[in-house]
């Protein structure tokens, strides 16, 4: 027995839309930063490693 829900067909549909009107600009969002964070990353990490560098040679 499948049970009808009065509005179940409009109540997908505003949930695909949703997921597309939200979902996907959030993931876009998401991995911009991603990408942008996990490059100042190496930055810093380099950064870190020259100094380390500078301080062993100085000994």
């Amino acid at each position: 027995m499948i049970l009808q829900v009065p509005g179940g067909p409009e109540l997908i549909v505003l949930l695909l839309l949703a997921v597309f009107l939200l979902g996907i600009p959030l993931l876009l969002i998401i991995g911009v930063y991603e990408y942008l964070d996990r490059k100042r990353g190496y930055e810093r990490r380099i950064a870190a490693l020259e100094r380390r560098v500078d301080e062993l040679e100085d000994e």
